[in-house]
């Protein structure tokens, strides 16, 4: 197991298999958020935020989940370092826009700056819903069962701060290039394609990649533009 872990087919299996654990979370946390456009009361999205917050199997998969996330931001760099070891004399630059991708090319810038984006998203929700609190996150009652105000918190900030909301609209842009790329490559890695399956995962990858990128822009723009009253 640790030579298949040191060789490179082993760094970029874990790569991938951590990727795509990420590609299913990215997908339900974008549900959840969704419900904060589908109904202006709060209710809904309170109420999935409560079940998250509470249920059992949540509970155990959040430590999981940030696992996920180091093994594969940490591994992304190692990949990286490993790469450059391995040409310590840099070729001479040739254009490989012919042959690759612009996200291709730039995983790991992508991917740093997703890290910030992802680093200041949990200081401004994460952190206030489950460590320090917030004013806004006052309790609530729905349907007789006690939970904190998560809407409150949400909407007021991308109401309240146009520059959250830019920054959130460019995260989600980002995102969408990181994926646009890693969807596909993951499944390539894994051996799971031929010679049909590769283009076909690369138009699903895209369509993901869209969809996601959309969905997390439109939710401060619903907010910035005011559609929520």
């Amino acid at each position: 197991m640790s030579k298949f872990l040191t060789a490179s087919i082993g760094r970029k299996f874990v790569m991938s298999l951590s990727g795509l654990f990420l590609v299913v979370f990215i997908a339900v946390h974008l549900g959840l958020n969704l419900l904060l456009i589908f109904d202006n009361s709060g209710d809904l999205f309170n109420q999935g935020a409560h079940f998250m917050a509470t249920n059992p199997l949540i509970k155990i998969m959040e430590p999981i989940l940030g696992l996920g996330f180091i093994i594969h931001i940490v591994w992304s760099f190692f990949l990286e370092y490993q790469n450059w070891k391995a040409r310590p004399v840099k070729y001479a630059k040739k254009n490989m826009s012919g042959a690759s991708s612009w996200a291709s090319r730039n995983m790991l810038v992508l991917g740093g700056l997703v890290l910030v984006f992802l680093i200041i998203h949990l200081i401004n929700f994460f952190v206030k819903m489950k460590f320090t609190g917030d004013p806004l996150l006052d309790e609530v009652t729905i349907n007789g069962e006690h939970m904190h105000n998560a809407y409150a918190l949400v909407s007021s900030a991308f109401i309240n701060s146009t520059v959250l909301g830019v920054f959130y609209i460019l995260g989600g842009a980002l995102l969408g290039f990181h994926l646009s790329h890693g969807f596909w490559s993951a499944f390539h890695t894994l051996g799971l394609n031929n010679k049909h399956w590769l283009n076909r995962w690369k138009v699903i990858g895209t369509i993901y990649a869209i969809l996601i990128a959309v969905g997390y822009t439109v939710i401060p723009l619903y907010f910035m533009l005011g559609l929520y009253k």
